[in-house]
């Protein structure tokens, strides 16, 4: 496959230009693993085919329930043909269940309590500040988008969740959060884009913690393997497998 200039680097993926559609670009991703802003870096042969084909199952759902995302297409494992956009320099996380980073934030917050709406929490991509909490205000205070898009923008990440929720559903799996990004397009719409894929989720296979399928049990390492990453990579296989289900 032809590629166009590099246009950005990141620590799961790369992204080349379209060599003749300028409105369109190719996303390529690695085999790389990290955690804990980036402090902690593997890489597991195979993955970036397994999290792509995982990826492009999601947008394929999202696409026919008529989700707006920037997915044109997967022609290889592993690589996204997408719609160029200027990304949000924003994690917007949905929570149904709390666990995890909230409820070391919120004390008072027994884990696997149910929000009803889902919770929606906007973070900014700092690395060196370790992705800061922002709110609405904060967010058009930087000028990234304006009230009415803040709005939009979790309107539409509960739709989003509540479409991967119910799928997940059918397959016996509890969506406990999901974290989504969005782009601006060259005409200044916002759409979904980036990954979702089994780095964005938490996934507990009938609800149970213990039996959890997502980058989670990389973070809970206490120790990285060569074991410990060919189970994660199995799960991974796993999920990639289950989001077939997706496209039908």
């Amino acid at each position: 496959m032809e590629y166009g200039a590099k246009l950005a680097e990141g620590k799961t993926k790369s992204i080349y230009a379209h060599p003749t559609a300028a409105h369109l670009a190719y996303m390529l991703q690695k085999d790389a693993i990290s955690a804990g802003d980036g402090a902690r870096r593997n890489e597991i042969a195979g993955k970036g085919a397994l999290s792509g084909r995982t990826a492009a199952n999601v947008f394929v759902l999202l696409k026919n329930e008529g989700v707006h995302t920037h997915y044109h297409g997967d022609p290889e494992p592993g690589v996204m043909l997408v719609e160029r956009c200027t990304m949000l320099p924003l994690e917007v996380v949905m929570r149904r269940l709390a666990t995890g980073s909230y409820c070391r934030r919120n004390q008072d917050v027994a884990e696997g309590t149910r929000f009803d709406p889902v919770l929606v929490e906007f973070f900014f991509k700092d690395d060196a500040n370790h992705d800061p909490q922002i709110d609405g205000p904060g967010i058009v205070a930087r000028e990234l988008a304006n009230p009415a898009e803040v709005a939009w923008i979790e309107q539409e990440g509960r739709r989003v969740f509540a479409i991967l929720e119910r799928r997940w559903a059918d397959l016996g799996v509890q969506l406990v959060d999901l974290k989504i990004e969005f782009g601006r397009t060259a005409s200044g719409e916002l759409i979904v884009a980036d990954m979702i894929d089994n780095d964005s989720w938490r996934l507990w296979p009938n609800g149970d913690k213990s039996q959890m399928l997502d980058k989670q049990i990389y973070r809970n390492m206490a120790s990285v393997t060569e074991d410990g990453l060919q189970g994660l990579k199995e799960k991974y296989a796993q999920v990639r497998d289950l989001t077939e289900a997706f496209r039908g």
